[in-house]
């Protein structure tokens, strides 16, 4: 068994001193994701601190070794998880020494998420299973921590009952690990609450809920301080109680600061305030929370649907898997943030978490771009739902509460969350007192721990399920229904006084225009923003339903969308990829086959009042903006050349956009996310490879192989092109272009921990090599 004397205690230590000159800093809250070692395959006795992990890979986590493949139409996850492996994998951590702490401490590991059925153990001691493998867990292993000698966790990941998901999961400890110290007297996990009952421009009420668990065998005086600064580190409010708290007893300590003149959190400038909030005793910090919120005020109403501080706002929200797409289920947070700001684009602004909680940071991002969020737990209840039969619905019974309790506890200081789910399309008997009951028990459960935010379903089949007519849906806060706007519609129009909103919609005209043109409908929520793995048939292992591709690619869903959502003048050109108006929509203007490509059937997105378009120079017509939103459409006899829209506003051009045909490739073209990095793990660049000819047009046609090359202190972590067919690795060093198009994702490398250049290379055959420089720093 290998040792890492690089010692918790030590981190702990480090973390510490760094922390000096802010003193009111006591608890200590450590990454624990590097020097694991991995196994795939069960085995025995992993558990025990003696056994040998000698020949097991290490791995850093977050880390879903299932996206490490091989792709079979014979594995037992089938459509539901793409077609990738499932079984049984363990994790050890590095031995870790700790001398005894010269007064009591409580020690705790936390896991934000483990994919599925974990077992964890320290020093083989067995803490606790957990089989929601989307739920954020923590145990305390202060009674089995050996001082002065070594400590290690284990952990069993079992997903091999399937299938288990409609959708793709992953597998392992596929979100992050710490390490968090405290006094005896605490902050008790995620027991500060944060709301703000009054949110204007002249004053921000911010009301903190802080709960105290004395674990000491002493009864004693506490003071709870919490002490609120703004985006640029000014104090703009301190409030301070005292209380005793008697030992073995948890107390409540509610106080209340106002802010002048606050900073609203808004989908424009979303502003963020800390609160630090800490326990004192004696004129001592024993123990401290950071919570990031925002001042604002959400709200629904019935006649008019979603407000945020006083503005009426329609959600124009997509639905997310949790894969991101070549990373699998382990998603480095720059992953997500270029994916948010192509959605962004596009004109979304609001997210659902579909269908189970999200990693935490995941979260934090929305806060701080501008998202709103509907938080969901669950896609299944008790009842099965066809290529998932072995999921949540064997444990909600015995689980639904805590996952319920500790989803909502960690999220709801989020200002971005403005409403939660509590189930997906549900199959459950809607119809008797039973079904009522456990939508009931989770509303009322929610409500008890965050009073402040509404609760939904998304609702299947209303009308065949009879939950319109029973009662069913005039307990829910806001009605929710996937699909079937005008049953919607019908439903809210015989009962005004429900508040009603899409919880997942298509993307064609007419369920738009549901939205547009309904003032109480509060939003929608698209199936899907993101092409996402598994829920498709063999040979297809991604489900193509997203405005983008797995790679951020747009997609001529994308297109249109941007035309219905976005502010900003919008044009876009698509053609019929074959001739005489069939085939697929592609924005281009190079046909696979020029010798038998005549007829062209042209679509324009745009919000424009009107668009005119030119092939080669020459109007092929003005037509203006139809009242329904409809794509203008032009039948065109095929010219080898350039094809450009114009869109013009009251008569003036505002936006264009120019298509030519492309020749022969000639070069690839690398482009960056970013230039630099450091050696964090949610730090990604995605390194976009374009196949181009000699003047620059993308060449979409080509699907030749690209080969990477990489030196400096980094590594490729994934290769990918968005081909929802394709059944390459994203490990490794190739991939084929697909559209023209391929990317590899670049990190920095935690084995070395070295800074300085990194020349990522490109080759296809025939062509010169490409090369891109990057920059790691510290």
């Amino acid at each position: 068994m290998k040792k890492y004397f690089v010692t918790a205690f030590s981190l702990l230590a480090i973390a510490v001193t760094a922390q000096a000159q802010r003193p009111t800093i006591k608890r200590v809250n450590v990454a624990f994701d590097t020097n694991w070692k991995f196994h795939k395959g069960d085995t025995a006795g992993a558990e025990q601190l003696a056994f040998d992990d000698k020949k097991w890979r290490e791995v850093t986590v977050p880390h879903d070794w299932s996206i490490e493949g091989p792709y079979s139409q014979t594995n037992p996850t089938s459509r539901g998880g793409g077609y990738l492996p499932s079984g049984v994998g363990w994790y050890r951590s590095k031995c870790f020494t700790f001398s005894k702490p010269a007064t009591p401490k409580l020690m705790y590991v936390e896991f934000d998420g483990v994919m599925a059925n974990s077992d964890v153990w320290i020093n083989g001691h067995h803490l606790g299973k957990r089989p929601y493998g989307y739920s954020t867990f923590r145990y305390d292993i202060t009674p089995y921590l050996t001082y002065g000698s070594s400590n290690v966790i284990s952990v069993r990941a079992d997903n091999s009952i399937q299938p288990a998901s409609r959708y793709y999961t992953g597998a392992g400890i596929y979100r992050h690990v710490r390490l968090v110290q405290t006094d005896l007297v605490h902050l008790t996990p995620n027991g500060v609450y944060i709301t703000t009952p009054v949110a204007t421009a002249a004053k921000g009420t911010v009301k903190i809920q802080a709960q105290v668990k004395n674990e000491s065998d002493k009864s004693a005086d506490y003071k709870v301080m919490t002490t609120i600064t703004d985006n640029a580190g000014k104090i703009v409010a301190t409030v301070e109680k005292s209380q005793s708290v008697k030992a073995g007893v948890t107390a409540d300590f509610i106080l209340q600061a106002d802010v002048k003149n606050p900073k609203l959190w808004n989908l424009d400038q979303p502003n963020l305030y800390t609160a630090i909030t800490t326990v004192n005793q004696g004129g001592t910090v024993i123990d401290d929370e950071k919570t990031v919120f925002g001042i604002r005020e959400a709200k629904f109403e019935a006649a008019t649907g979603f407000w945020l501080n006083g503005k009426n706002i329609k959600i124009k929200g997509v639905c997310l898997h949790h894969d991101g797409g070549a990373v699998g289920a382990a998603v480095p947070l720059d992953v997500w943030e270029e994916r948010f700001k192509t959605l962004k684009q596009i004109g979304v602004n609001g997210i659902r978490t579909s269908h189970n909680p999200v990693a935490p940071e995941f979260l934090d991002l929305c806060d701080r771009m501008g998202l709103v969020v509907m938080d969901e737990t669950f896609d299944t209840w008790n009842a099965s739902k066809p290529n998932g039969e072995k999921g949540y619905n064997l444990y909600f019974t015995d689980w639904w509460e805590r996952d319920t309790r500790e989803m909502v506890m960690r999220d709801r200081n989020h200002p971005s969350i403005v409403i939660y789910s509590v189930g997906n399309e549900i199959h459950d008997n809607l119809n008797d007192s039973t079904g009522f009951k456990k939508y009931r028990d989770q509303q009322n459960l929610i409500h008890q721990l965050d009073p402040g935010r509404p609760v939904t379903m998304a609702l299947f089949r209303p009308n065949v399920s009879g939950v319109y007519a029973n009662g069913f849906a005039a307990m829910m806060d806001v009605v929710g229904q996937n699909y079937r706007e005008k049953e919607i519609i019908a439903a809210h129009e015989a009962h005004p006084d429900w508040i009603v909103i899409g919880t997942e919609n298509a993307h064609d005209i007419a369920q738009w225009l549901a939205l547009r043109d309904k003032p109480y409908m509060a939003g929608q929520f698209l199936w899907t923003g993101i092409d996402y793995l598994g829920e498709e048939g063999w040979p297809n292992t991604t489900h193509d339903s997203g405005l983008i591709d797995r790679m951020g690619n747009w997609k001529p869903l994308g297109l249109q969308r941007q035309s219905w959502w976005s502010d900003k003048p919008v044009v876009h050109m698509v053609r019929r990829a074959d001739n005489d108006g069939t085939g697929n929509w592609v924005a281009n203007w190079t046909p696979a086959d020029f010798g038998t490509y005549d007829n062209a059937k042209v679509q324009v997105y745009s919000n424009c009042d009107e668009v005119e378009l030119f092939l080669n120079g020459k109007s092929q017509g003005i037509k203006p903006k139809p009242a329904n939103d409809a794509p203008r459409e032009w039948d065109l006899t095929f010219e080898k050349g350039t094809l450009k829209a114009v869109g013009r506003n009251k008569g003036k051009e505002v936006t264009t956009e120019e298509f030519k045909s492309a020749g022969a490739p000639a070069k690839l073209l690398l482009t960056a996310s970013r230039n630099q990095l450091t050696h964090r793990w949610d730090d990604a660049a995605q390194v976009n490879v374009t196949v181009v000819d000699a003047a620059g047009n993308v060449c979409a046609n080509t699907d030749d192989l690209v080969k990477f090359s990489i030196s400096g202190p980094a590594e490729i972590a994934a290769v990918d092109n968005g081909n929802v067919a394709s059944h390459e690795s994203y490990q490794g060093g190739a991939r084929k272009a697909y559209q023209g198009h391929c990317m590899a994702l670049v990190k920095g490398n935690n084995q070395t921990l070295k800074t300085g250049p990194v020349t990522l290379k490109a080759t296809m055959a025939g062509l010169p090599e490409a090369a891109i420089t990057l920059q790691i720093v510290q």
